[in-house]
This record gives structure tokens, C-alpha cells and sequence, in this order.
């Protein structure tokens, strides 16, 4: 495809939620996506639990487009379900890196963290970064080794916690905090939307408890960003048949 073409379509896949506000939430940072790059067309779809789902937009496009993984880190929805749904697209498709790890990912933590009244780097604030969880574990490494890097920061520490699938839970990492005489303790919520996993996260018995990363203007950074680097991936455009 020609740089001065049409760009493809953007199209942020989420896991899907039974909470309706979490389609909000998808709505928002797309929003938020479209206000900081009004040249890209994109719609969102679910693999699960909510309308759209991928397979359904797919149907809907007439030219190309790049998938960019509402996840935080990769595991089996990234490595699996994705191209093998992508597999059966009738118009030339890409997939993107998932959004995790990423710097900007710890800036737009701490901001919710702000919001909620904790000082980032508070040296009285020992965090739990409360993520979904997975049974692939890279994910969980994943999260491990932010919480590692987060932790040099000046926090009291840092500490990785899951709400399935893996372990320590969040009130497991808020307890253990507790024990070991930690001043305060606050959550880090390392999810997108709201859910069940964010309502196991907020009573985790915590002083502070984060909101989702919604849309964080750094989160909606890390999408365009992905949307951009698979942008290469995709095939040339055929030339237009001579009349």
C-alpha cells in the first residue's frame, strides 16, 4: 500500500466483558485514540462476552486492517485464538503487539494512581499491581518484571498480584504487605476496564484502590504506536486494473 493511500483500519480487540461498562470504557479510549490521530478509522470488537465480535467486523471491511490486541500482555489469546480468527479474514489483516509491556503502561499507572490520591514514588506506599492473571507463564513473568522495575522507583515496594489463574491474589499481596509493616497500602489496577476482575481487585482490602487504565491518553499512545509498527506487515496494495 502506497504512504499516501488510504490508511487501514484500526481495529482494538478486547477479551470482552459481561459489564457494559467496559464496552464504554473500549468506546472511550477509542475516543481518545481518534483525538490523538484523527487520521485513523477505528472500531473495536471483543473476543468474548460482547457485541461486536471480531469475526463480525471482519465481515464489515472492504480493505485492509490491522488488529492491535487490547491486552497487556501476551499469552494465549495473542498467540492463538487471534491468528487463527485472522486466519478466515476475506481482507488483507495484520496483527499487532499486544499493548504490554511498555513504558508508557507505568506512566499511565501511575496517573490512575494519582487520581485516586497516592504520590507517585511515595516512599510510605507499598503497591500491589493487581493484573487479570493467565496460566501462560510469560504472561505472569510479565507482570513480575514490571513490578521488579516499578519497585526501584521509590516505593516502599512492589509487589505483583493476579485475580485468576495465577498467584499471589491481590488481598494475598495486601495482606503480606500488611505483615511486613508497610505503612500504607494502594493497588495498582493493570487492567483496561472495568469487570469482575476489577471488582476482585477493589476489595482486595487495600487503603487505596486504583481505576482501570481506560483511556489514559498513554494508553491510547501504545495503541497508535502498535498500529503503526505493524503498519509495514501488511502486503503492497494491488495496482488498480487498466480500464
Amino acid at each position: 500500500m502506497s504512504p499516501a493511500g488510504p490508511l487501514p483500519t484500526l481495529l482494538a480487540v478486547a477479551h470482552g466483558s459481561r459489564n457494559p461498562t467496559a464496552r464504554q470504557s473500549i468506546d472511550e479510549l477509542l475516543v481518545e485514540v481518534h483525538r490523538q490521530r484523527p487520521d485513523i478509522t477505528a472500531h473495536g470488537a471483543f473476543l468474548d462476552h460482547a457485541e461486536p465480535r471480531l469475526g463480525q467486523i471482519l465481515t464489515t471491511l472492504d480493505g485492509p486492517a490491522i488488529v492491535v490486541p487490547l491486552l497487556l500482555t501476551a499469552a494465549f489469546h495473542t498467540d492463538v485464538d487471534l491468528p487463527a480468527q485472522l486466519a478466515a479474514s476475506p481482507v488483507p489483516v495484520v496483527q499487532a503487539r499486544a499493548l504490554g509491556p511498555h513504558p508508557l503502561l507505568l506512566r499511565a499507572l501511575e496517573r490512575r494512581l494519582s487520581e485516586a490520591g497516592v504520590a507517585v514514588g511515595d516512599p510510605g506506599v507499598a503497591v500491589v499491581l493487581a493484573a487479570a492473571g493467565s496460566s501462560d507463564p510469560r504472561a505472569v513473568a510479565t507482570v513480575a518484571a514490571l513490578a521488579q522495575d516499578w519497585s526501584t522507583t521509590g516505593w516502599w515496594d512492589v509487589l505483583p498480584a493476579y485475580a485468576s489463574a495465577a498467584a499471589p491474589a491481590p488481598e494475598v499481596a495486601v495482606a503480606d504487605l500488611r505483615g511486613r509493616g508497610a505503612p500504607r497500602v494502594a493497588v495498582a489496577s493493570y487492567l483496561l476496564s472495568p469487570g469482575l476482575f476489577a471488582d476482585k481487585v477493589h476489595d482486595s482490602g487495600a487503603d487505596v484502590v486504583s481505576g482501570p487504565l481506560g483511556a489514559a491518553p498513554e494508553v491510547a499512545a501504545v495503541v497508535i504506536e502498535r498500529y503503526d509498527a505493524a503498519r509495514v506487515l501488511l502486503p503492497p496494495a494491488r495496482p488498480a486494473p487498466i480500464a
